[in-house]
């Protein structure tokens, strides 16, 4: 009896040791499994969908080689329940990342984040149209006047109101979301502009020197000139001079500029052309950057009343207007060589 006891307590004594032993390699295997570089060689987008389950998601990371198995795995999670709580949106996995920390981020929320430039000078509608060709942004409006109505602008056009920079987002991220804070920021960088402005100036309001920013913007991309360029339409509008900006013509053409101004656009008639209309155009002509809107609330003081493209990149400023038709002349001989 005293034998069969014996070895019964070996017995158990091995399954015991066995099974401890079991325990503790499941453990560590699990424990390992964690903390194991993922199969990435390069950086990969990882796109979690309402419903998505942990164990979907290591059964594709297994498919893609990623992992060898996704068993040691889905044992580690039983013990890290946190870790199997992921959050809907489009993350960044990187080479070297660990399981654990893969699944940190993917319930995290903290998304990848795209970038789009809306670039000083442009257009709303050809803004509109950048944005509509950006596969993370989705498209909500076609056109700016549907664009003012979901931002419940009193102008149809917009033109102006969006303040350039480059801009980060979230994959699905509407174009009306993207333009509001463009927007948002175009105002406080206008009411600080206008707050700081010189005095006195010939415009009765921030939409003004708004618009005059926008013509600035589109005269000249040579920032020593921003200033000069608009001390001359200051001294224009103080005289009551047309502007006499090309610009503003072709905006007023809109599909119907091909390319080449001619005279006969100079002629024509719109809302915009100031070589037709006094003062200002009745909204801006494209979104100005800081800088412009700098210099039509400050422009230098100057008896300048004309320039012209000089060939050279820049512009020749004049007083008067036989100055300024032999610097026409020696542009148009340059443009000829």
């Amino acid at each position: 009896m005293k034998r069969l006891l014996t070895r019964l307590a070996v017995g158990l004594g091995l399954v015991f040791t066995i099974t401890a032993a079991g325990t503790v390699f499941v453990y560590q295997q699990s424990k390992q499994a964690l903390v194991s570089p993922l199969g990435l060689t390069s950086t990969t987008e990882v796109v979690i969908k309402p419903g998505q389950s942990v164990r979907k998601l290591m059964q594709q990371w297994q498919q893609q080689g990623w992992l060898e198995t996704d068993l040691w795995l889905r044992l580690a999670l039983k013990a890290r329940p946190e870790l199997s709580a992921l959050k809907v949106g489009t993350y960044r996995l990187e080479p070297g990342m660990t399981p654990e920390q893969a699944f940190t981020l993917l319930g995290s929320g903290i998304e990848a984040q795209f970038s789009i430039t809306l670039v000083e000078g442009g257009t709303i509608e050809q803004w509109l149209t950048q944005i509509s060709q950006h596969p993370r942004l989705r498209q909500t409006v076609a056109t700016s006047a549907q664009l003012a109505d979901k931002l419940a602008l009193d102008d149809q056009n917009p033109e102006g109101w969006f303040y350039p920079d480059t801009y980060s987002f979230t994959a699905g991220s509407s174009d009306v979301e993207l333009l509001t804070r463009a927007h948002k920021r175009m105002e406080q960088a206008l009411t600080k502009v206008w707050e700081q402005r010189q005095s006195p100036l010939p415009l009765a309001t921030p939409y003004e020197l708004l618009t005059l920013a926008s013509i600035i913007e589109k005269e000249t991309a040579v920032a020593a000139e921003r200033k000069l360029v608009a001390s001359v339409f200051v001294n224009r509008l103080k005289r009551g001079m047309r502007l006499q900006t090309d610009p503003t013509v072709i905006y007023g053409l809109g599909d119907a500029y091909q390319g080449d101004i001619t005279r006969k656009h100079l002629k024509t008639k719109t809302p915009y052309n100031t070589y037709r209309i006094d003062g200002l155009t009745p909204t801006p002509i494209a979104n100005p950057s800081l800088a412009s809107l700098q210099a039509a609330a400050d422009p230098a003081s100057s008896n300048y009343l004309y320039f012209v493209a000089d060939g050279n990149g820049g512009h020749a400023f004049n007083t008067n207007l036989k100055a300024h038709n032999r610097a026409v002349r020696a542009y148009l001989r340059k443009q000829k060589q």
